[in-house]
């Protein structure tokens, strides 16, 4: 098996979403043992949205369906669409996808930008029209940074959970097993997650 790591990593440094908490790392040495004290966001790096984050009602992240976040997904290249991913870079791409993942231009970058890649509510409705289960994209978030919070709503309350800020830079295009685990954050609206895709070696 092949398996690709595409979660981004945490540190103290990297990109978070204007009004985030920037992850801090405290480690202390207690002569035998090593201990550490982390604080950040439950929207920090590659992380998962429960649909109790905009709904706020529903889910949880400690009871969003597992079978929606383990599974066979597709990666899907849309890096020639811009800024703006509208349904027509989907249609005919997505037919008997439950878990779908975007690959944009963003995978690369470790700054934020307002303009980054995101979906259009046109997009939204087409996933969830698709019964698509999760979601996933490589920039901060799944909705425009001017956003009203209509994509989120969308895709959540249809049962669609969200995953963002994945880095897929390192992944084509094409069909993967996934694994997708949030920490077990009781009553939470997210949580920082491994993803890890995997697939038969060639």
């Amino acid at each position: 098996m092949r398996y690709i790591d595409v979660t981004r990593p945490l540190s103290p440094g990297m990109l978070v979403y204007p009004g985030d908490m920037r992850p801090t790392f405290i480690q202390e040495d207690h002569g035998q043992y090593l201990t550490g004290d982390i604080r950040m966001s439950t929207h920090t790096g590659t992380h998962i949205d429960a649909p109790v984050h905009y709904l706020k009602s529903g889910d949880t992240i400690d009871t969003v369906p597992l079978a929606h976040l383990i599974g066979r997904c597709r990666v899907l290249d849309v890096r020639g669409g811009g800024s703006m991913i509208t349904a027509d870079h989907l249609r005919g791409r997505i037919g008997g996808v439950s878990r779908l993942l975007l690959k944009t231009s963003f995978s690369d970058v470790d700054r934020f930008a307002e303009d980054y890649p995101c979906l259009t509510a046109d997009a939204a409705r087409f996933i969830t029209g698709n019964r698509i289960q999760c979601a996933g994209i490589d920039s901060p978030s799944i909705e425009s940074h001017n956003g009203d919070g209509t994509v989120h709503r969308e895709l959540l309350g249809k049962g669609c959970v969200i995953i963002e800020l994945l880095d897929l830079s390192a992944v084509s295009g094409g069909d993967y097993d996934m694994v997708a685990l949030p920490l077990r954050l009781a009553g939470l609206d997210g949580s920082p997650a491994r993803v890890i895709l995997f697939t038969q070696e060639k």
